[in-house]
């Protein structure tokens, strides 16, 4: 048996199909007809992108519009003038196509991957795509190919990336196993798209393994069991029955309002970061966004985008709501993202710098920008403007001055807005919570960011995994600074809502019912599972489970407890 990371829910037991990766060795050469060769450079992108083209749209088809994207960007980055001005100058210099490609494209993944945060390391590993697809067309290697995989396909890989995962026939692939690769990889997020129990970061499949051999995927578990015996497969055919049977009883819950067993109703929404994406909240139910991450939006280009982008942007998801609440988080954004236009300077804790709010405030021409786009998109939907990274009162009246400044400048422009648009915080630092009862007073609404609230209150960073044990919404003092955050929204009759990854967990959603949450923000996906878990719950049970669980001293104490009765 070998443990891996949990990717994608679901049990595939099938045999085994190894992808084995093709060398791209080649002996550099020097050119001397320079212009030849620039020629067959541009040739090779061309190629390359008509292909990442057509496999976009197959998998716009089996997965959907950000999964395309996903390819699409692939195809952004290389036609990147920065990265082709720089192949083209080593080409004119005698470097031939390939040298020049690799070296470039080593640059850029060196860069990605020193990155503090896992959604620009994500890049790293899109480079290292392109530039495998690109140097298999320049040395003329037939691309790898999965789309003749058999039913019942178990697929092995050392990484399995994007342009591999457009050939998947989803009827015939049953289960991913990879070497590489987490939760917020894009091997995962294509997996859960296509629906493919999914278990990554298993070290040395790919040797390990053997092609044709039978074995079982828990994607929900992160277990593959190789070579399993009649009663392991027996016991998770079992186990796979029911939870496609769960999954078709999820169905009964779209539609409905979340309500608590005992009539509690409560606001079930979507975390997004571009209008695609709130295309799929509407697909799965969703009954509006509770996060739109906007950072997407100024990601994999060369300069800030305008006013009238960003209109248009949030303008379209508005549209796409029609009417349901729309929270526009304004940029969270720092040194740890590298966007050259903006001139970030790298910092050694960059989560603890020059960013977020702290930075807008101080850029109020990107401020600005963004928050007229925001203030005109309200007139299309009802549309909430949040603040990230808030710690001090200061920063929330600021925030609200620059708002009030610009509604009376709409004004002057007769240009037509939400005169009466809610302006509230992203609860996700320890100061924040602290002084909950005094942003209370001044924000429309909290929105508590539980992802970050952990770190900053638990000192620790979850992608060490030599602290990652002490990263758990359910800490004691976690849930301290969660209670009293919500209690504080209670007193001064503002909604308390939760965008982190607790708002999904099923041993979470007791204790935010009875703590007096009025609004979970989720995944898309999640939506249907949320709401089926919000339905088994009184107000009357959640109070009891939670006042036990306060009284528990360790983290541990309170997850068996909650395990024992879930």
């Amino acid at each position: 048996m070998f443990k891996g990371t949990a990717a994608s829910d679901g049990i595939g037991i099938g045999n085994i199909m190894i992808i084995e990766e093709h060398a791209l060795s080649y002996s550099p050469q020097a050119v001397t007809d320079t212009d030849a060769e620039t020629q067959r450079y541009t040739d090779a992108v061309n190629s390359f992108c008509e292909s990442t083209a057509a496999k976009a749209d197959s998998l716009r088809k089996s997965a959907g519009e950000k999964e395309a994207e996903i390819l699409e960007g692939h195809i952004q980055i290389l036609k990147d003038p920065y990265l082709n001005g720089e192949i083209e100058k080593l080409i004119a210099n005698g470097t031939c196509a390939e040298s020049a490609l690799e070296q470039m494209c080593d640059q850029f993944i060196t860069v990605f991957s020193m990155a503090d945060d896992e959604l620009t390391k994500q890049r790293a590993a899109d480079v290292k795509d392109i530039k495998t697809g690109m140097l298999s067309i320049l040395l003329g290697i037939q691309e790898v190919k999965i789309s003749d995989a058999p039913k019942g396909t178990v697929l092995v890989a050392h990484e399995l990336t994007p342009s591999m995962t457009a050939g998947i026939v989803k009827e015939n692939i049953i289960g991913i196993v990879t070497e590489t690769g987490g939760k917020t990889s894009h091997s995962a997020i294509l997996a859960r798209a296509l629906e493919i129990p999914a278990v990554l970061s298993v070290d040395d499949a790919v040797s390990k393994l053997a092609n044709g051999q039978q074995i079982i995927v828990d994607g929900s578990e992160g277990i593959v069991i190789y070579s399993p015996d009649e009663a392991q497969i027996e016991s998770y055919t079992q186990k796979r029955n029911m939870f496609l049977q769960e999954r078709r009883e999820l169905e009964n819950y779209r539609g409905r309002k979340t309500l608590s067993a005992s009539g509690e109703e409560y606001e079930l929404c979507c975390n997004i970061g571009n209008s695609e994406d709130a295309v799929k909240a509407m697909e799965f139910d969703g009954e509006g966004v509770g996060l739109f991450r906007t950072e997407f939006l100024f990601m994999d280009r060369n300069s800030m985008p305008t006013e009238e982008e960003q209109f248009e942007a949030y303008k379209k998801a508005a549209l796409i709501l029609k009417g349901k609440p729309l929270i526009i988080r304004t940029l969270d954004i720092g040194g740890d993202k590298d966007l050259p236009y903006l001139g970030l300077k790298k910092e050694e804790n960059p989560f603890m710098g020059f960013r977020a709010i702290r930075y807008c405030l101080k850029n109020e021409e990107l401020f600005t920008s963004q928050i007229r786009a925001i203030l005109r998109a309200s007139a299309f939907g009802d549309i909430r403007i949040m603040f990230p990274l808030v710690t001090t009162v200061d920063e929330l009246r600021e925030g609200k001055k620059l708002v009030k400044k610009l509604k009376l400048e709409l004004s002057s422009e007769n240009i037509d807005f939400d005169k009466d648009i809610k302006v509230g915080v992203m609860v996700e630092t320890s100061s924040a919570a602290v002084i909950a009862d005094l942003l209370a007073k001044e924000a429309d609404f909290f929105s508590i960011g539980t992802n970050d609230l952990t770190g900053y209150t638990m000192a620790c960073d979850r992608g060490n995994s030599d602290v990652s044990y002490l990263y758990s919404p359910l800490q004691p003092s976690v849930l301290r600074m969660i209670k009293n955050i919500i209690e504080c929204g209670i007193k001064n009759n503002i909604p308390v809502g939760i965008c982190g990854e607790a708002a999904a967990n099923p041993m979470m959603i007791p204790l935010l019912i009875s703590f007096g949450l009025t609004e979970f923000s989720v995944s898309a996906p999640s939506v249907l599972k949320v709401r089926k878990t919000i339905t088994q719950w009184t107000k009357q049970e959640a109070d009891k489970v939670a006042e036990k669980v306060m009284t528990f001293a360790t983290e541990k104490e309170i997850t068996d407890y909650l395990k024992a009765i879930i």
